[in-house]
């Protein structure tokens, strides 16, 4: 399957100087990839050890793009520690969060994928002292803006922080009007060189590798908590794949967010927290909440169309084409009036026979379920079963809901217990 051996952790490296954190992988000490990440922000004190940790998980996970393009048999590390439980950790969330792209590239999902141990005794945590405050992840869409406008009226330090996309990014940042820690990523083009001469390609665990980011923000700003927008739609798998679950989402998940906690408290001793806030809520609840609370502020600075975030993009905006536009149609539907929907995307995405066939895989009526982030089946025929009332044409879908599913149901997370408390009272006070 690959013509090289060894995946190679050579080194990893921040110079302050520059607010610049570079890592290098090798295969067979032949091929070099690179990457690095720009933290564009004044850092507070902090600690040295607790920083190298911090870019030392960065540095395992991020990996895993480079990883992926040839599945080298072995994985060598000439700079890192790692434990037991570290490299338990890496093991899980490469095997499952490569899951997509070994369907995709028709692989054994159960490839094994073995992280060295190479400290001789399990870590010693180092905690990140003085910190306090939460970092809310930017993605650009309705989830974080969710979380944000439900957040607010708290007094709990809030900050907000993102990963590239600075251009299409930066009007929706000024909307919000907090505090903004910028991070720029530059990671290797010389990879598309290497897909074009048949080195394998495919989906990795992106969220995975933002977590990891979004932990040294944390150490250079002073903060605690890492809040992410992550909804319950996320745990649904997207298919199956010799016998094996593939999850689009892996590193959105529940799971993945536990055993990144688990991993923190591990390295960190609790110091540095990692949830979801909107863990509980379908995406269709989420659609209805901002529907409310950000429509109105933000309806032209956001998007949660992955083809606005290409590297040749540099402003927002809404294809009108792809899986997530079409879900995130469906799902506004009945909470937003259509004259604002159809304006935004420049059509009736319902209209459109082009997607119809998208429209019946996210239904569950035919093919598989997109490989993208979008709602469970079941919450996708909630929203059409509202949607049909508005628009007499769509009951050409036909399909049933569990008579149990309430997409209004709150699910289980992983948040403090008074973050939950605040989120039902801000659905409470913002739906009635």
């Amino acid at each position: 399957m690959t013509k090289y051996n060894d995946f190679v952790y050579q080194d990893y490296d921040f110079n302050k100087a520059t607010r610049t954190l570079s890592l290098y992988y090798s295969i067979d000490g032949i091929v070099e990839f690179s990457e690095t990440y720009k933290f564009d922000f004044d850092f507070t004190d902090y600690d040295q050890q607790v920083l190298d940790r911090a870019c030392e998980a960065l540095f395992f996970m991020a990996g895993v793009s480079y990883y992926k393009a040839y599945l080298p048999s072995k994985i060598v590390v000439e700079k890192g520690s790692l434990d037991s439980k570290m490299a338990e950790f890496f093991n899980k969330t490469f095997q499952k969060g490569l899951g997509e792209f070994f369907y995709l590239n028709k692989l054994d999902p159960n490839t094994p994928i073995e992280f060295p141990i190479t400290a001789s005794e399990e870590l010693t945590p180092a905690k990140n002292q003085n910190n306090e405050g939460l970092l809310i992840g930017i993605g650009g869409g309705k989830d974080s803006l969710v979380s944000v406008e439900s957040l607010r009226d708290t007094q709990l330090n809030l900050s907000t922080w993102s990963v590239g996309h600075r251009p299409q990014l930066t009007p929706l940042v000024k909307t919000i009007g907090l505090p903004h820690y910028w991070v720029e990523r530059q990671w290797d083009r010389s990879l598309l060189e290497h897909n074009a001469k048949g080195a394998l390609n495919g989906h990795v665990p992106i969220s995975g590798i933002l977590a990891c980011a979004g932990v040294v923000v944390a150490v250079l700003s002073g903060k605690r908590d890492i809040v992410v927008s992550n909804e319950s739609s996320a745990n649904e798998p997207t298919l199956e794949y010799k016998g094996v679950d593939i999850n689009h989402q892996y590193s959105k998940s529940s799971e993945f967010e536990q055993d990144f906690q688990n991993y923190l408290d591990h390295v960190f001793g609790q110091s540095i927290h990692y949830y979801s806030y909107l863990r509980p809520l379908s995406e269709v609840r989420i659609a209805e909440l901002f529907a409310h609370v950000g429509q109105a502020k933000y309806w032209d600075v956001f998007s949660s169309c992955n083809r606005a975030y290409t590297n040749d993009s540099n402003k927002m905006f809404w294809c009108g084409k792809c899986a997530k536009c079409a879900f995130t149609f469906l799902a506004f539907t009945p909470f937003i009036p259509r004259h604002k929907l159809e304006a935004l995307w420049n059509k009736n995405l319902f209209l459109d026979p082009d997607l119809d066939h998208t429209y019946k895989n996210l239904l569950g009526i035919s093919g598989e379920k997109p490989l993208d982030c979008v709602g469970e089946i079941k919450e996708s025929r909630t929203a059409m079963r509202l949607a049909q009332r508005l628009f007499p044409e769509l009951n050409k879908y036909k399909f049933d809901i569990p008579k149990s599913y309430d997409y209004k149901q709150l699910s289980r997370h992983n948040m403090p217990s008074e973050l939950y408390n605040h989120l039902e009272k801000a659905i409470k006070s913002n739906i009635k």
